[in-house]
C-alpha cells in the first residue's frame, strides 16, 4: 500500500502520509491513487488543483463554498512548510464549529483530507511554502464564503510565525460566524 490513512479528530477529516522511497538519486512518492483513496472513503472525483505560494507569515482563510458547490480538499505542501486549518461547518456533525490544525511540510509529505462543509485556511512557517491542494468541486466565485481566522468563537490556536501576519483585505474583513450558514 503507497498511503497510510489516519482518521483525524474531527469527523470526517483524514491525515494521509505516503510511503517515500528513498535513494542516492533522491526520492519518490506517489501523492494520489484513486484506488486507495476510494478504499479508504474519499472517493472524490477531484476535479481542480490549486497551487498557492506564499512567505512567511502569510495567513490564508478560512476559506469555504457553500452548497451545492462546497468542496473537499486534499491539501499537501509542495516546498516549505505550513499550519494548515479546518473548521467544521456541518450544522448536523458532532464536531460543529471545531477546528483542527496541523503541521503539513514538504519533508514528511503528510497529507490533509477535508470532506465538503469544513472551512480551511493556512499560515506559511517557512520563508516561502507551496501549498497545492485537489477539490472535488470547482471553483464558483458566488458561493464562496470565509471566517475570521481570529474569530474568537471558533477559538483556532494559530502557532507564532515569528513575523507580523499578513492578509488580504478581504480575509481581514471576513465577518465573525452567524449560522446558519
Amino acid at each position: 500500500m503507497a498511503f497510510q490513512f489516519t482518521p483525524g479528530p474531527l469527523e470526517g477529516l483524514v491525515l494521509i502520509r505516503p510511503a517515500v522511497h528513498r535513494d542516492a538519486r533522491g526520492s519518490f512518492f506517489e501523492t494520489y491513487k484513486h484506488s486507495e483513496f476510494e478504499a479508504a472513503g474519499i472517493a472524490g472525483p477531484f476535479v481542480q488543483e490549486n497551487h498557492s505560494v506564499s512567505q512567511r507569515g502569510v495567513l490564508r482563510g478560512i476559506h469555504y463554498q457553500r452548497p451545492p458547490h462546497a468542496q473537499g480538499k486534499l491539501v499537501r505542501v509542495s516546498q516549505g512548510v505550513c499550519w494548515d486549518v479546518a473548521v467544521d461547518l456541518r450544522p448536523q456533525s458532532p464536531s460543529f464549529l471545531q477546528s483542527f490544525g496541523v503541521e503539513l511540510n514538504a519533508e514528511d509529505h503528510t497529507m490533509l483530507y477535508l470532506p465538503p462543509g469544513f472551512g480551511h485556511g493556512f499560515l506559511a512557517l517557512s520563508e516561502r511554502v507551496e501549498v497545492v491542494y485537489l477539490c472535488t468541486a470547482e471553483y464558483q466565485p458566488a458561493s464562496e464564503e470565509g471566517l475570521r481566522w481570529d474569530d474568537p468563537g471558533l477559538a483556532i490556536q494559530w502557532p507564532d510565525a515569528g513575523v507580523p501576519l499578513v492578509l488580504s483585505d478581504r480575509d481581514r474583513h471576513f465577518p465573525l460566524y452567524k449560522f446558519p450558514l
